[in-house]
């Protein structure tokens, strides 16, 4: 019998649900059923499988109120759940009207001008899909959406911090003819996340490196594709040209979004020397004006942590800071509200990369400023990383910004704005450093990833044997 998981509410602290992780046998069986099905999935065609997914969209749609119920309790939060679902629904439109076209077969011609190529693609069967807390519902399908429109079957385990949101998803699904056959959830923590890679022939993780790592060495034993979308500590470079009421108002944006539990969150901060006063007091008027959303959802705009875990690294990261001599501005500590952890935006100066608040993953809504005397040592500090997942260039033009961004070690930049990557999904992106590994999930990639190319070379004009041919003559 499995050991049975209690789930923390983030918002009471109470643990007030219960997972029971399936054997390993009986993932296994899960797993054989839904590959069993993948063929008729895959045969239905682009076509049909779109017709499905649309279908499921409705179904979605009919059930929201129960799945953004169950979504809240999961996160705590109101409007980043409105949001994740609104994501979710623009995400399955914008995803069933490109794969078509990047689905489409292609015949060309080659440099032998009697062989043309003719280029399909066949799905991995069995996707696995290991998703995180932060965003539970958006980084479930993120992934999921396009294996399934490629023709793969797919199999999800959520994070066991927040679970709830899969039974009212799934039970939307009951009424999809073919499409429920071919996506399956399990619910469990690391073991089952290590027995569903064992099972898959491809697997997508977003999480902490240390368990990306054991996910990337676990596929490789199996030699099966791994793509990994982990920790991040992105940059936000202001310049001496910058606008810096803008530049304030996007990188608080993007730092607090979330409460700061974003892979996209602005975590640290680069000024220009010459700017810096002013800059960190307009960044403070801005940071104090956002409240706590407590006692209500409606209270304010900062969300509770959701994981327990990471409310302890967090009053580690601010302890050291303060003790290798940050100077703090605004906020500064883990709050104790109704049960729940909370951290206001949290303002720092005098920092650092020798504290960790400067070079760790913090996962919080807490903005570290630090100066650079030109913009050679601002690009140095950016790039004095273990990550690169994202950055923000802010600068008096956007040719200038290019040219910073250029040189910084990451794979989604955005220019005069910041966390861009949280909305835009159109543009393929590859991860620097620990920050991750495989194809992008973003852009035409996010779905072709999930394919294998194969190449026919068709002779096709009826003319004497080629010259490789005169030699074998009997």
């Amino acid at each position: 019998m499995s050991k049975t998981i209690e789930v923390r509410n983030p918002r009471t602290g109470k643990y007030d649900y219960v997972i029971i992780p399936p054997p390993a046998k009986l993932l296994a069986q899960q797993c054989h059923r839904i590959r069993r099905a993948q063929k008729n999935w895959q045969e239905l065609g682009i076509g049909n499988r779109a017709i499905a997914i649309k279908q499921w969209k409705k179904e979605i749609l009919a059930n929201k109120d129960k799945i953004l119920e169950a979504l809240i309790i999961d996160t705590g939060r109101l409007a980043i759940s409105e949001l994740e679902l609104d994501l979710l629904i623009n995400n399955i439109d914008r995803w069933c009207n490109l794969a078509p076209k990047i689905l489409e077969d292609t015949t060309t011609e080659t440099g032998v001008p009697f062989i043309t190529l003719q280029q399909t693609a066949v799905p991995y069967p069995l996707v696995g899909v290991i998703s995180p807390w932060n965003f539970p519902l958006l980084l479930a399908m993120i992934n999921t959406i396009p294996a399934l429109l490629a023709g793969c079957a797919v199999i999800v385990k959520p994070s066991e911090i927040a679970p709830r949101f899969v039974a009212p998803l799934v039970n939307s699904l009951s009424q999809i003819p073919h499409l429920k056959d071919v996506l399956n959830f399990v619910e469990g923590a690391g073991e089952t996340g290590a027995d569903l890679i064992d099972n898959v022939d491809m697997v997508c993780f977003t999480g902490r490196i240390a368990t990306g790592k054991k996910v990337a060495q676990a596929a490789a034993k199996r030699f099966i594709p791994a793509c990994l979308e982990l920790a991040a500590k992105n940059p936000a470079i202001v310049l001496e040209s910058a606008d810096l009421e803008l530049a304030a108002s996007a990188i608080v944006w993007g730092a607090v979004f979330n409460s700061g539990q974003s892979c996209s969150a602005i975590a640290r901060i680069y000024v220009a020397q010459s700017i810096l006063e002013e800059f960190i007091a307009k960044l403070v008027t801005k940071a104090k004006r956002l409240q706590l959303a407590y006692p209500n959802l409606e209270s304010g705009d900062i969300g509770p942590i959701i994981s327990e875990k990471q409310a302890a690294i967090i009053s580690d990261h601010l302890l050291d800071a303060r003790d290798l001599g940050a100077v703090l501005h605004c906020g500064g500590e883990i709050e104790d509200y109704g049960g729940a952890w909370w951290c206001r935006p949290t303002v720092l100066s005098q920092v650092n990369h020798d504290m960790k608040v400067m070079t760790e993953e913090t996962f919080a809504p807490i903005l570290p400023v630090m100066a650079f005397s030109d913009i050679s040592q601002g690009i140095e500090l950016a790039n004095d990383s273990i990550y690169g997942l994202s950055a923000a260039i802010f600068a008096g033009s956007d040719t200038q910004a290019l040219e910073v961004a250029q040189q910084i070690n990451a794979g989604a930049i955005s220019i005069n704005d910041a966390a861009l990557t949280t909305l835009i999904h159109e543009g393929e992106n590859n991860a620097f450093n620990f920050s991750g590994m495989g194809n992008s999930a973003t852009g035409a990639a996010g779905l072709t990833r999930f394919l294998r190319k194969k190449a026919f070379l068709v002779k096709n004009q009826p003319i004497n044997d080629p010259w490789w041919f005169n030699n074998l003559s009997c």
